[in-house]
């Protein structure tokens, strides 16, 4: 399955889905384009650097007309031939016309126990709240903030002492792993959505012991 990511800032999760598929624990996904809404952002230097094209659709050159910069978006994947996308760490919020484009084959990694917190700054808003748990989801897009159906989560404890940027930082472990497993459950047809419920389906058997990540 040919993979467009999305970024918007320092690339950390796709550096993830990079070393992954280095690995040959993102396949049968295969990372083709790498897409960024800002220019001259970190997450472009790490696609660069591993090869993959790396390419500047800049929001604000459109304005308030957002249909425009979507039909862009769209474009350029479709000139990868982009079967599915990845919102990794990307910063601005999809309609359903982009979304209607990729049926059920966008994803996205939030670090919160969605419901909980969706939006920006999500660390921070858990640490306000006084919860003990905090974690990840990974879920699909639909045209909301986070609001799509949830396919996979981890939990992360809140310590004592935590801060923002301590907890984000403790969250971002679990991310790594978890956004390159459900992507290759994505691409390996594992992945079933009936309304809000998602089926995640056993992994094929493999004799090469690879470690694959548990979704």
């Amino acid at each position: 399955m040919r993979i467009g990511v999305l970024v918007s800032g320092r690339g950390t999760n796709l550096a993830a889905l990079l070393a992954a598929e280095e690995a040959g624990a993102l396949a049968p996904a295969e990372i083709v384009a790498v897409i960024s809404n800002r220019p001259d952002v970190r997450a472009l230097d790490i696609a660069r650097e591993a090869g993959k094209p790396a390419v500047v659709i800049d929001h604000k050159l459109f304005g308030a007309d957002r249909a425009g910069f979507e039909r862009a978006l769209l474009a350029a994947l479709a000139g990868f031939d982009v079967e599915a996308v990845v919102l990794a760490g990307f910063m601005r919020v999809l309609t359903a016309t982009f979304v209607d484009a990729f049926p059920q084959r966008i994803v996205n990694t939030h670090p919160a126990l969605l419901p909980a917190f969706p939006g920006t700054d999500a660390p921070a808003q858990a640490i306000a709240h006084g919860v003990k748990l905090a974690g990840v989801t990974v879920h699909f897009v639909d045209g909301g903030v986070d609001t799509g159906p949830i396919i996979a989560q981890r939990a992360v404890p809140v310590l004592p002492g935590d801060d923002a940027a301590s907890l984000h930082a403790r969250i971002q472990v679990e991310e790594h792993q978890l956004l390159p497993a459900v992507v290759r459950a994505l691409a390996q047809g594992r992945l079933v959505c009936e309304g809000r419920n998602v089926a995640v389906g056993p992994a094929p058997a493999s004799g090469d012991g690879d470690a694959d990540q548990h979704v």
